[in-house]
């Protein structure tokens, strides 16, 4: 093949080829091969014209395009990989001329990787939080524990709120049932608002065995089909139920933990859950450092980068629906959009991120960080490890290209951290850290909770 000529712009490259004629022709044939047993031609059993019968009914370069498509691989090396384009996402066949001799001329259009001009990553002064407990945050996971421990016992009074029912439901509009507003022996608990809302309200008041016809207008804001309309719901209380919830002493401190006092059990609460904050206090801040060295960098991002990193987002977000019973169109319909409004929704981070790799791509270069054998073995086997494989199986499963690039951004990373200057978080203004004469204290917080 001929590469005629190469032209660059900004992450944009374009190349044109003439395609040697032997390659085209093995091409073009193959394409016919293909093609033949779906035509049919009058005089020939289907599947059996001759090529240039059926190239003289439709046309002499009838196969071209497709012929084009079977010996793309080869074009592709010499007009991309030949030419040394580090070429991203897929390239696209933007022009084919056929002089009259046969001889075939391709323009192609890839985009490029980017050029990554560094800005500042060593010496980020960076905000870093300090982790602390609250004891209102022991005592919810306190509370969370004795939940978990209650019994359920069966009352024949009213159900009052804070009370669990079972019911059936059945929603309708001006008389007739809609999408999703039925169900049976549905478990409830009054005051946890997880219903539309004035519908647990109404439900105050019942009994087991007694029906109602409550009345529902849909909050402007819900999903689209069923946004600001008026419903009614037939509701049957099959049961009402109470939860018995232990008192939280030393002895529910024995039944729910290896400790023998309730302090102790705290006191372990509190370690665990610092140990945690601490965590997700250290992971934000390297977060917020490769962020900044992001946003110090220039770069023009290329849209195949952005896509792909889109997709991958797109395809963690729908595995962690899956796990939940959902799936991603479930949920975009559930938050009153589509597919499109729900890719649109994580481009912003898709583009962070694809900007983010990129630069530390280039950090790990400039800095001449590697990867030994060891590191990657040892990786490896932590996985193994972890996921409960063997080794092998690990290997088969993730690529070692894949390990080392997930090493190399880890080293990159912890180079940026390491080096980042932290601060302290910027301490709220006075009047805007106190409630003013008449507000509540902001809910969820307690003005008296401790820290640590």
């Amino acid at each position: 093949m001929n590469v005629k000529s190469v032209e660059k712009s900004g992450n944009q490259a374009t190349v044109v080829v003439e395609i040697d004629r032997e390659l085209m022709e093995s091409g073009v044939n193959k394409a016919y091969l293909k093609a033949r047993k779906n035509i049919l031609v009058p005089g020939f059993r289907k599947g059996k014209a001759p090529r240039k019968m059926i190239e003289t009914m439709y046309g002499k370069h009838v196969f071209y395009e497709d012929g084009l498509e079977e010996i793309f691989p080869q074009v592709y090396e010499a007009a991309v990989t030949g030419q040394e384009l580090k070429a991203v996402g897929r390239p696209t066949v933007t022009d084919i001329q056929i002089a009259d001799d046969d001889l075939v001329t391709v323009t192609i259009t890839t985009e490029l990787y980017p050029e990554v001009t560094l800005g500042q990553y060593k010496g980020l002064e960076v905000v870093k939080t300090v982790p602390s407990v609250t004891d209102a945050q022991v005592q919810a996971e306190l509370d969370r524990m004795a939940a978990n421990v209650a019994s359920t016992e069966t009352v024949e009074r009213p159900a009052e709120m804070g009370d669990n029912v079972t019911i059936d439901f059945l929603g309708t509009e001006n008389g007739t049932p809609f999408e999703g507003g039925e169900g049976h022996d549905y478990d409830l608990r009054l005051g946890s608002g997880s219903f539309v809302p004035g519908f647990e309200e109404q439900l105050v008041g019942m009994a087991a065995g007694e029906e109602k016809d409550i009345d529902i207008t849909f909050p402007q804001d819900y999903h689209a089909e069923m946004a600001g309309k008026t419903v009614q719901f037939h509701v049957k209380v099959q049961k009402v139920t109470v939860e018995n919830i232990p008192e939280q002493d030393d002895e529910f401190a024995k039944d729910v933990s290896e400790f023998d006092t309730l302090e102790e059990l705290k006191a372990d609460i509190r370690a665990k859950a610092l140990e945690q904050a601490q965590k997700q206090a250290d992971s934000a801040f390297d977060q917020a450092c490769v962020d900044k060295a992001a946003e110090n960098a220039t770069v023009e991002m290329p849209k195949a980068l952005i896509e792909a990193e889109l997709d991958n987002q797109m395809e963690r977000f729908a595995y962690q629906l899956q796990m939940s019973g959902y799936t991603v169109e479930q949920y975009a319909k559930m938050m009153g959009g589509d597919m499109n409004t729900l890719r649109n929704a994580f481009r912003p981070a898709a583009e962070k991120q694809a900007k983010a790799n990129v630069v530390l791509a280039q950090i790990a270069k400039e800095e001449g960080v590697t990867v030994t054998d060891e590191e990657k073995k040892a990786e490896y086997e932590s996985l193994a490890k972890q996921y409960e494989l063997t080794e092998d199986r690990v290997k088969e499963m993730v690529p070692e290209s894949e390990i080392a690039a997930s090493l190399e951004t880890r080293k990159v990373v912890r180079l940026i951290a390491d080096s980042a200057v932290p601060t302290a978080p910027e301490a709220p203004k006075a009047e805007d850290a106190a409630p003013k004469d008449g507000e509540d204290t902001p809910k969820g917080e307690d003005p008296d909770a401790k820290e640590e």
